[in-house]
């Protein structure tokens, strides 16, 4: 803001108002100024600022007996149990033995807890760990068994049957199917050489080895339709009708399937 003037014949002067000088700010209005007040004020804020000032230092000259002190609750209450202390109620060196037991049986006590916990947490992780692998299993084996077109174009006996055989044969390693022979190792694929066989290719290489592969395999030195169980075909191979094998409950099938019986349409 600057100082209003006026110019009378050449000379200039101040504009008074009240006998206070009139100023414009920067938006134009005009305003007298109190010089008296102002001053005033400046005194006054220059007191308040002082004793601002000195309450701080003495605060801040009392909290420095109070250094390394971070909770003020616990200390007060640490005062006002040793205020109240007397004399003869001090406590005894057997006294602090006996609080030191107390203390560590406590903390044994906790302990034993946390791990009591940890154990059932561990439990109940593990029992949910081996049924999403379960899950996981019965999707990828049981699921590549019902799906399998091998099954389906050669097999002459229901998939689960064939799953309740072999099924231990396959495995789930990162996510992948993966079959292993009778001897425990990994089977490869004939037409990939150096990668893992997929399940399909897998399953009939586990058949071709299987001593009974015969009576799995569909139009595998069958004697024809109609023939009963226990009756040897022609070539004295032994036959039972899919009518007939689908009635027989589930271990009589596999029993058929371990004599040598050829299931026959």
């Amino acid at each position: 803001m600057k100082l209003k003037t006026v110019t009378i014949e050449g000379k200039t002067f101040a504009e008074i108002q009240d006998g206070k000088p009139v100023y414009l700010h920067d938006d134009g209005k005009e305003a007298a100024f109190d010089a008296v007040t102002t001053v005033a004020t400046i005194s006054r804020l220059n007191g308040e600022a002082k004793t601002h000032r000195e309450a701080k230092e003495a605060a801040e000259a009392k909290l420095k007996a109070f250094e390394g002190i971070d909770d003020g609750e616990a200390a007060r209450k640490a005062l006002e149990t040793v205020k109240n202390l007397k004399d003869g109620e001090l406590v005894t060196a057997g006294k602090v033995e006996e609080i030191k037991a107390a203390a560590k049986k406590a903390a044994e006590e906790q302990v034993a807890q946390a791990a009591k916990a940890s154990g059932e947490q561990i439990k109940t992780l593990e029992t949910e760990r081996d049924k999403l692998r379960d899950d996981l299993y019965g999707e990828k084996i049981g699921g590549a068994f019902s799906r399998s077109k091998f099954i389906s174009d050669k097999v002459a006996i229901p998939a689960d049957l064939l799953q309740a055989q072999f099924g231990g044969r396959f495995k789930v390693e990162d996510g992948k199917t993966v079959a292993y022979d009778a001897a425990g190792n990994k089977i490869y694929s004939r037409s990939k050489p150096g990668e893992i066989a997929e399940f399909d290719e897998a399953l009939e290489t586990i058949i071709d080895g299987y001593a009974h592969r015969d009576a799995i395999l569909k139009g595998a030195g069958n004697s024809g339709g109609g023939a009963k169980p226990g009756n040897g075909g022609g070539n004295g191979t032994k036959s039972i009708s899919r009518t007939e094998f689908e009635g027989l409950d589930p271990s009589s099938r596999a029993s058929k399937m371990k004599e040598g019986f050829t299931v026959t349409e």
